[in-house]
């Protein structure tokens, strides 16, 4: 049976999603740059790893629908 693929991320997984340090990715969600992660339960912030997925390929990217690369 094949494990069960995550939805949600802590802090640190979603860091290393996106290969970066837990501390790098705390300053760019601080500074905007990256989504807030959502209190799923009272403490607890979890990123989705669909959005995370989406910001590493650039369809996350508002606006750009028109661009040929």
């Amino acid at each position: 049976m094949k494990a069960p693929r995550p939805i949600f991320a802590s802090e640190t997984t979603a860091a290393k999603l996106l290969d970066m340090k837990p501390g790098e990715f705390r300053s760019l969600v601080e500074a905007g740059h990256l989504p807030r992660g959502r209190e799923i339960a009272p403490g607890m912030v979890r990123w989705s790893v669909d959005e995370m997925q989406q910001i590493a390929s650039g369809q996350a990217v508002n606006g750009m629908g028109g661009v040929q690369w």
